[in-house]
């Protein structure tokens, strides 16, 4: 064999190796490059590395596999109890928002039901207080309040968004009419949720609708004993005049079981008491205005007074049975108190002359007239024009000879005419 040679750059060189199978007779031999047992090596060795990954990769495999269907299992589980607490938090926001679109329809049902009481209560008050409109110091009108049925759509969605600002900004604006309620509304509407606005707001109104009924039966109070008050004023003005309205009246007993202002009972009570007082005032006006008691012809001066003076034909003394008015003639004569004409026309020494009948005994003349308006029979009211001032009958001129007559009986005009006076600011 021939030893390798060497070379001078890569150093000594490799020969390729000769493989010799013999078989029989028969040899064969074949040479293998040194590249190519290289090639099968690396080969070989892939081939065993690839084994042995595969074979790991068989061993671990399921390891990997139930640690990732694991994996995926708790993710799916944290994904299941997430998903199920938002539903739980669904389902309590859903039905807060039920319990407080209900809480909300009766709340504002109840408020519409108070404001629906108030209006009935303001149209039964208005015939009343027209009656007592001519009562001295008349307690004032119930004040007109906003009416909340126009924020009903709002106030209804407060359960359709979840967070009530549509009935806060309802009740708001229902606020916002009252100065009161508006300051209120402002102090608390920037702490809290909407719905305890809202809530807070309703106590709020409530406490204004409340105070709104207390005022009414305060009011009607006031005009009962206004009205109470008014017609003693005027029986103790008749009475000051030596006259009477009723025998009874004032005697009756009153009284009866406390009613306090919360007590539902407690408006229809003041009502009736107050219809009862303006009944028994009409009562006592009317009576008044059948009495004698206003001047027939006022801003005349007295000429001539009631009891003993100098005749004016004779010279002498005589009983004056009335009082004279001096005015010109001409001028109207009214009739000092309702009543009927018993008499109208020529009376002697009278002259043309009108006498009316007012009950109770009393009766009024008015003489010497130079024209006659009325007629016997005639009802009239106080104050009706009789007639003119004239000079007729036993007269030296143009004037108005009045007399009050009690059961025949002439009387001192002047304490009626006095009563009359006093009376002005009552009829």
């Amino acid at each position: 064999m021939t030893e390798p040679r060497s070379s001078p750059v890569f150093g000594k060189r490799t020969e390729p190796h000769t493989v010799i199978i013999a078989h029989g007779d028969e040899i064969r031999h074949f040479t293998i490059r040194p590249w190519v047992a290289a090639l099968a090596g690396s080969v070989v060795a892939a081939f065993a590395i690839g084994y042995l990954l595969a074979t790991s990769y068989l061993v671990l495999r399921d390891d990997l596999i139930g640690a990732t269907v694991a994996r995926q299992a708790r993710l799916q589980q944290a994904y299941e109890d997430r998903i199920s607490a938002l539903r739980a938090q669904v389902d309590r926001i859903t039905s807060r928002q039920l319990l407080d679109q209900q809480l909300m329809e009766s709340k504002v049902a109840e408020l519409l039901g108070r404001q629906a009481e108030l209006a009935e209560r303001d149209g039964r008050l208005r015939p009343l207080l027209e009656r007592a409109s001519g009562l001295p110091e008349t307690a004032p009108r119930p004040e007109e309040r906003p009416d909340l049925r126009a924020e009903i759509p709002a106030l209804n969605s407060f359960a359709a968004d979840g967070t009530g600002h549509a009935a806060v900004a309802a009740l708001s604006r229902f606020a916002a009419s009252d100065g009161k309620r508006a300051r209120d509304f402002g102090a608390f509407r920037a702490t809290g949720s909407a719905a305890d606005q809202a809530d807070r707001l309703f106590v709020q109104i409530n406490k204004s609708l409340r105070l709104i009924e207390n005022r009414q039966i305060s009011q009607l109070r006031s005009l009962t004993e206004n009205a109470y008050q008014t017609a003693d004023s005027i029986a103790e003005v008749i009475k000051s005049a030596g006259l009477t309205i009723d025998a009874d009246y004032g005697t009756k007993d009153i009284g009866g079981p406390l009613v306090t202002a919360e007590d539902p009972r407690a408006f229809e009570t003041e009502v009736l008491e107050l219809d009862e007082a303006l009944t028994a005032l009409d009562a006592v006006k009317a009576a008044a205005n059948r009495l004698p008691v206003a001047n027939p012809v006022p801003g005349r001066p007295v000429s001539s007074g009631f009891g003993m003076r100098r005749d004016p034909l004779l010279g002498r003394p005589a009983h004056h049975s009335g009082m004279d008015f001096r005015a010109r003639s001409g001028s109207p004569v009214r009739s000092a108190g309702a009543g009927v004409v018993i008499k109208a026309g020529w009376n002697g020494g009278y002259g043309r002359m009108v006498e009316i009948d007012h009950g109770k005994g009393l009766t009024t003349r008015y003489a010497h007239l130079s024209r006659i308006s009325v007629s016997e029979g005639q009802h009239i009211a106080s104050g009706t024009v009789i007639g003119k001032v004239g000079s007729s009958g036993r007269s030296t001129g143009p004037h108005l000879h009045y007399e009050v007559r009690r059961n025949g009986s002439a009387i001192n005009p002047v304490r009626l005419l006095k009563a009359g006076k006093k009376l002005l600011r009552f009829l």
